[in-house]
Formats: structure tokens, C-alpha cells, sequence
């Protein structure tokens, strides 16, 4: 399904919010079929990136460390924020 989100869990360091925030993004982008939220659909469209958001730090949180780091990088430290 979604090719474009990176895998989180096991990077060194880990995922920062902001990672986070950009996956879940990613993923409401692509569930709704919603590129840029309009008037009507902002409100909605933001409380799904933020619920999903605190979901994914939580299961990232109660999972175990990984055995091997993700093979990818995700684009925000390939741009050189994080």
C-alpha cells in the first residue's frame, strides 16, 4: 500500500515527532485520497494525522528493538533536518 512511508521503527537515533507526524501524514494523505485539505476537510483530515501520529509512537514504544536497522532512511534526515 503505502511505498512512500518509511519504516520507523529501529533507527538510530529513533524516530522524532516530526518523523512521526510526516508518516502519519503520508498515510491519511493516502487513505483519503486528500493531497492538500480544503476549508471542509481540514479539520478532519489534521485530528486523523494527529491520532495516528500518537498511535504509531505508542506501538513504536511497545515494540522491541529490531534485529537490523530499516534498509531505508526516512527523507526528513536524507534533507538533513533530524
Amino acid at each position: 500500500m503505502c511505498r512512500n512511508i518509511t519504516i520507523l521503527r529501529g533507527l538510530e537515533p529513533a524516530a522524532t515527532a516530526e518523523e512521526i507526524e510526516a508518516s502519519a501524514r503520508q498515510y491519511v494523505r493516502k487513505v483519503t485520497g486528500i493531497r492538500h485539505p480544503t476549508a471542509a476537510t481540514e479539520k478532519a483530515f489534521e485530528k486523523a494525522v494527529r491520532d495516528v501520529a500518537k498511535v504509531t509512537a505508542r506501538v513504536l514504544e511497545a515494540l522491541p528493538p529490531r534485529k537490523q536497522p530499516p534498509t531505508s532512511v526516512p527523507p526528513l534526515r536524507i534533507h538533513g533536518r533530524p
